[in-house]
């Protein structure tokens, strides 16, 4: 604006010559000046102005700008551009394009209104500005290549920068929000650490210390510590002193720390070794001649460390006269040498007692470059003559090395193979498959009834079964067959000589067979067995880590349909275990979302055909498919080891549901519930109970005569009696079809048994299948145990229990399962099946 008012004063202060004062004040400024008018003529230029067009100002007076200035900015220059923001113009010099910064202001010229040009060369901004962002980016590929995170803290404008590697040393992404107050921030710092980085903060914080460093630990975004060491610097202050602005950079520096503790790790061995060894050290400064000893040093010699470590004369005085010369010209000589050397020979003590000592050392130059002589010597009187001790110490270092050799040859066997097998491990089929070599099949065993051997007879019995499944594969496979153990009771066999698939499944059948011979182990005999999974390359390009995949598939089939088999893989096989997969997913998000529900099916006395109670059946209220059975999931629910949280639901549900029948006045006296034999086993079950406080015999719960085969009597019988405590009953669910002996009921003790379905349908077709049913009957009732008969389907079956002495009836001929709003209408109505009528 100052520019611009000495021109107007200019030319209106001289009519007569109105170009005398302007051009003056244009020559004074330090860049190229132009006046132009309206128009876009040329009324007035410095000499700066004309360098740039290469023209005089005679030349340059009332000519036209534009035919100075590049086609491409002629837009951008008055009179068709009215911007005032510095831009970049391009002018026509005489034989070159001149790049000029220009800015351009309105002015007063001659009494009329008119532009004023300032150009000023755009090279030297430019450069300046390229070189500063050549100094940027050199200091950011720099930071970066040396992993420093850099952070910048403005109090005064409040801005907490963070750069992207500052964020990658923490797990974090580039763009993450990070939240640099000191109480947020410091919740990622080890606790152990709080008190000394707060104390480094206020250290900075208060003006104490301009430039700060130091190291603490802090949470990794993926949950690990890491050490950090933050460098911090004060480069702008506040008026009391105290820093306004701290710019730093933090350093991984775990590595060094795993590092430096590793060093320590050594080093406390190294001192604890030298302890325990009794070997004393010494150090000799061979610039200084000037030694250091250990205090083991000064015992051998029997000196004083007060008085400090002898110098090369004493030592040399105190060894034995006989064998100084050749010590001494031995030291020389190792020390010239520069090469390790060892010594024997004897010293005199101060007391006149006599010592044997055995020395070794080595020359070397220390970080200060500093020649030494590092050493160390042991009191070895007790041996018998110094000759002998000599060879002795040599057949030991020599001994010592094979031993290392052979521990070496150890380590790395052992590190491959299974120390109780001593078949080759997991790591060694992962070396074999990576290495990508010629597999024609591989079988993947899985032990059957293992777990139960060795949690029943204890880990040796565990391992001994685990010896004798290894000497069983050996004795089957083929000497160039790979065999590893590669978990509990897993076992892979890679075939590598071409067979078919006959062959491969006649050697997997053989191996089954021989995991069935009984085994005996202390004074009884063990029963395993061998699930085997079989991949078969055939014909396809299929890599052998593919095809352990599919041996993996194969035996899941294998173990999920019965176990003590082979399976071969197929694509069938791998659809069906995906959609078991996806059955199961299914299941566990019903559990959470409590898609399980209960049905009740009542069941009634015999003769009064009164309902005693009801039976809570659990169903599956599957959002797209509806009520569904036990049918369509309990399979896979076993598989997957969800089925003790099922029974825990439905004892909930029905439970529930009975206390809000009790206090409605609906006569339902109890309710029984199946329960599966990992629920018996689950160690919360009684916990679980017990929190329910429910009355004492309102519930039963119904077993599988299997459980009592399958499980050792031991194994249930403390959950069985906390159930009894808890006044819940037992009832024998499908009895007639399993192997309950009478010694296990009177051990067990039920209250009721249920007759299976199986034998209750066929009784209408011939007396023998009645007998039967009544002998069962006979034997509850001798045992005071009541009888259930289930699966009545018709009144016929309802009349016939009931004369052959059955207690209560359960079948579709009396009700069917219904769920809790149906069953409530119906007691609400006052239901009671009649005999010969239908179920309403």
């Amino acid at each position: 604006m100052a520019v611009n008012e000495r021109l107007t004063k200019g030319a209106q202060g001289a009519p007569a010559h109105p170009d005398a004062l302007t051009q003056a004040t244009l020559e004074r400024l330090p860049a190229g000046a132009v006046v132009v008018d309206a128009h876009g003529r040329i009324l007035a230029a410095n000499v700066l102005a004309g360098e740039v067009f290469g023209r005089t100002l005679v030349q340059l007076r009332h000519a036209f700008l534009n035919d100075f200035v590049a086609e491409e900015d002629r837009s951008r220059v008055p009179p068709r551009a009215t911007s005032t923001v510095a831009e970049t113009i391009h002018f026509l010099g005489p034989d070159r394009s001149v790049p000029m910064l220009v800015a351009c202001s309105p002015v007063r010229f001659a009494d009329e209104a008119a532009w004023l040009l300032l150009m000023l060369p755009a090279d030297d901004f430019v450069n300046e500005i390229a070189g500063l962002r050549n100094d940027e980016t050199r200091w950011k590929y720099a930071l970066d290549g040396a992993l420093e995170g850099v952070w910048d803290h403005d109090f005064e404008t409040g801005d907490l920068f963070y750069s992207a590697t500052w964020r990658r040393l923490r797990g974090l992404s580039e763009d993450a929000q990070v939240d640099g107050t000191l109480e947020n921030w410091i919740q990622n710092v080890h606790p152990d650490d709080h008190a000394h980085v707060r104390a480094a903060i206020e250290r900075q914080d208060s003006g104490e210390a301009i430039f700060n460093t130091f190291e603490y630990r802090e949470r990794h975004a993926d949950g690990h510590w890491i050490w950090i060491e933050s460098r911090g610097a004060s480069v702008a202050y506040w008026p009391d002193g105290r820093p306004s602005r701290i710019i730093g950079t933090d350093t991984d520096i775990t590595a060094r720390k795993e590092a430096e503790a590793r060093l320590e790790e050594v080093s406390r061995r190294l001192r604890l070794a030298l302890g325990v060894s009794k070997i004393g050290v010494f150090d000799f400064n061979l610039d200084a001649l000037r030694d250091d000893w250990d205090e083991r040093m000064f015992e051998i010699y029997g000196l004083d460390p007060a008085d400090g470590a002898p110098s090369s004369e004493t030592w040399e005085n105190s060894l034995h006269p006989d064998d100084r010369d050749a010590v001494v010209l031995r030291t020389n000589e190792g020390i010239a040498s520069g090469k390790p050397y060892s010594n024997a020979f004897r010293i005199v003590r101060p007391d006149g007692s006599v010592r044997h000592i055995r020395s070794n050392a080595a020359t070397y130059v220390d970080h200060l470059g500093t020649r030494k002589l590092i050493g160390a010597n042991w009191d070895v009187t007790e041996d018998i003559a110094l000759q002998e001790e000599l060879r002795q110490a040599k057949a030991s270092a020599e001994g010592r090395n094979r031993e290392l050799e052979q521990a070496r040859i150890r380590i790395e066997y052992n590190a491959l193979h299974d120390y109780l097998t001593d078949l080759p491990n997991r790591r060694y089929l992962d070396q074999m498959l990576t290495e990508n070599v010629a597999v024609n099949a591989i079988l993947h065993i899985d032990l059957d009834r293992f777990k139960q051997i060795n949690d029943t007879l204890g880990h040796q019995a565990g391992d001994a079964m685990l010896t004798h499944a290894a000497a069983i594969l050996r004795a089957h496979a083929r000497h160039d067959d790979f065999i590893a153990r590669i978990g509990g009771d897993e076992f892979v066999i890679l075939c590598r000589r071409n067979r078919d698939l006959p062959q491969l499944t006649e050697l997997a059948e053989r191996i089954v067979h021989a995991f069935r011979r009984p085994i005996p182990y202390d004074g009884q005999l063990c029963r395993l067995g061998a699930s085997i999974g079989i991949a078969f390359k055939g014909g396809e390009d299929i890599d052998a880590k593919q095809m352990l995949m599919n041996a993996d598939i194969a035996l899941y089939r294998a173990k999920s349909v019965g176990r003590d088999r082979v399976e071969v893989f197929s694509e069938l096989i791998q659809t069906q275990i995906l959609n078991a997969k996806r059955i199961g997913d299914d299941i566990r998000q019903a559990i959470e979302e409590g898609q399980f529900t209960v049905y009740y099916q009542p069941q009634f006395h015999a003769r009064s055909l009164e309902i005693s109670g009801v039976e809570a059946l659990v169903r599956w209220n599957h959002p797209e498919r509806g009520i569904l059975t036990p049918f369509h999931f309990l399979k896979v629910a076993e598989e997957i080891n969800v089925l003790p949280a099922i029974d825990r639901k439905v004892v909930e549900l029905a439970y529930r549901d009975f206390q809000s029948w009790q206090n409605e006045g609906l006569g339902v006296p109890k309710i029984s519930v199946n329960m599966s034999s990992p629920r018996l086993r689950d160690p919360g079950l009684i916990a679980d109970l017990r929190d329910m406080r429910m009355p004492p015999g309102i519930l039963s719960f119904e077993l599988l005569e299997s459980i009592f085969l399958d499980d050792p009597e031991d194994e249930i019988a403390g959950t069985i009696s906390a159930l009894g405590d808890l006044g819940i009953e037992i009832e024998i669910d499908d009895f007639g079809t399993g192997h309950a002996s009478i010694i296990g009921l009177l051990n067990l003790n039920p209250a009721r048994l249920k007759i299976d379905r199986a034998l209750v349908g066929p009784m209408t077709e011939g007396a023998k299948q009645a007998k039967l049913v009544r002998a069962i009957v006979d034997i509850g009732h001798s045992l005071n145990i009541a009888v259930v008969g289930e699966g009545v389907e018709t009144w016929e079956h309802a009349a016939m229990l009931r004369d052959l002495g059955c207690d209560v009836l359960q079948g579709y001929a009396l009700a069917r399962p219904m769920d809790r709003l149906e069953l409530e209408q119906r007691l609400r109505r006052g239901w009671k099946p009649v005999f010969g009528g239908p179920d309403k």
